[in-house]
């Protein structure tokens, strides 16, 4: 027999019963969704035929558990369409699997079922699965407010545009923005090392023109390069930004790892997450929701601050779906704090009474090439954008 030198007992007393939980929105008819569930529970965890599995603690403990399964409610309006019935299945794991990593946790959560479709990741409650391991975000709302001195508005973010321009042009952007008032200033997530404005030229240049207008007006803003890049590059660069005089970091954890957050967050820094390279994951009935990939996951991580696609921009997300991504910044999540949601992506002026309005005090109001294309000075606009922050708020 394959299994004779098992010890069962071993394996129930290593399990210590605890179980984090994954809500799975899966279509089809009611007897394909549960099919689905089921090969779930296996898929994600023994990966191995349930009837050869030895029976006792695998069985019973680390072969998931569908905990509940019922039909989705139709949106409000929405034509019946029983081919496209939507089921939402809450399956749950236990802890251990988890192996005290994100890493391995984000593979319980949709590894191998990633490449099937019909299934979405719509809510995740980590319980236990990662205490002692992830601290969540270092700063949050309260630690940017206080490092910011902006006790109660929304902050003030934009983003140095367009590429293409040396490290010495960029550098003034940042000083006019921050002559201007804005809070957060950002590379844009296209720039890293290229040659027209390499890495540490750049964030020298941005930083001290930040740090010049603090010393001539008192106002503090933070500057934040772009340090995405290779593994054995990332947290050199991000070391790097804090010794040229960066406020924080900023990378897009869908090209560098969403563990690369993690790593990061342990520098001294406020980290923000970019959504670049995550869209087929959210932007997809298969994949991980907005809510849950740039919400709860980027929290968990360590991120900050979230960047995310604005619904009334250039990308197709909605109102509903941006408001529950910005609950998840916000709700009770394992003692983490609270995050900025940073709705962005052709956000104008016009727009920001309505993003005030909608997302509250705690967000992040980020406008990029629209203060360009205001017209007139560049500082002038910013103080524009301020004022009327100011004036909202």
């Amino acid at each position: 027999m394959a299994f004779e030198t098992y010890d069962d007992d071993r394996t129930g007393s290593l399990i210590s019963g605890k179980r984090f939980s994954v809500t799975y929105r899966l279509t089809g008819d009611e007897k394909t969704a549960m099919a689905a569930a089921e090969d779930i529970c296996v898929e994600q965890t023994t990966e191995f035929p349930v009837a050869a599995t030895p029976p006792g603690a695998i069985r019973d403990m680390i072969l998931g558990r569908v905990e509940r399964f019922e039909r989705e409610a139709p949106a409000a309006g929405a034509m019946k369409q029983p081919e496209a019935a939507a089921w939402n299945a809450v399956i749950s794991y236990a802890v251990e699997l988890a192996s005290g990593e994100l890493t391995q946790f984000l593979n319980v959560v949709f590894g191998n079922i990633s490449i099937k479709r019909n299934i979405q990741v719509i809510r995740l409650d980590p319980g236990t699965a990662l205490d002692g391991v992830l601290n969540g975000p270092r700063f949050g709302v309260e630690g940017l407010r206080g490092l910011l001195g902006v006790p109660v508005r929304p902050l003030v973010f934009s983003a140095i545009k367009p590429m293409g321009l040396s490290a010495a042009d960029m550098g003034k952007i940042a000083g006019q923005f921050a002559l201007g008032g804005v809070d957060l200033i950002k590379d844009d997530h296209g720039l890293s090392n290229q040659v027209f404005a390499p890495f540490a030229d750049r964030v020298k240049a941005c930083a001290d023109a930040v740090q010049e207008v603090k010393a001539k007006t008192g106002h503090s803003a933070l500057y934040l390069p772009n340090i995405t890049a290779g593994l054995d590059r990332i947290v050199d660069r991000a070391y790097q930004a804090k010794e040229l005089g960066a406020g924080g970091v900023f990378l897009c954890p869908g090209l560098a790892g969403i563990d690369a957050v993690r790593a990061l967050a342990g520098i001294g820094l406020p980290v923000f997450a970019h959504p670049a390279f995550l869209g087929s994951y959210a932007i997809n009935p298969d994949g991980i929701n907005c809510r849950v990939i740039f919400g709860t996951i980027m929290r968990m991580a360590g991120a900050d601050a979230a960047i995310f696609p604005n619904y009334g921009g250039r990308f197709p997300l909605t109102r509903a779906e941006c408001l529950d991504l910005a609950s998840a910044c916000r709700e009770e999540l394992c003692g983490y704090k609270p995050i900025f949601p940073c709705p962005a992506g052709g956000m104008s002026l016009d727009k920001i009474p309505d993003m005030i309005a909608s997302y509250g005090k705690d967000t992040l109001i980020l406008i990029g090439g629209g203060l360009f294309s205001a017209g007139g000075d560049l500082a002038a606009n910013c103080r524009r954008f301020v004022d009327e922050v100011k004036n909202l708020a």
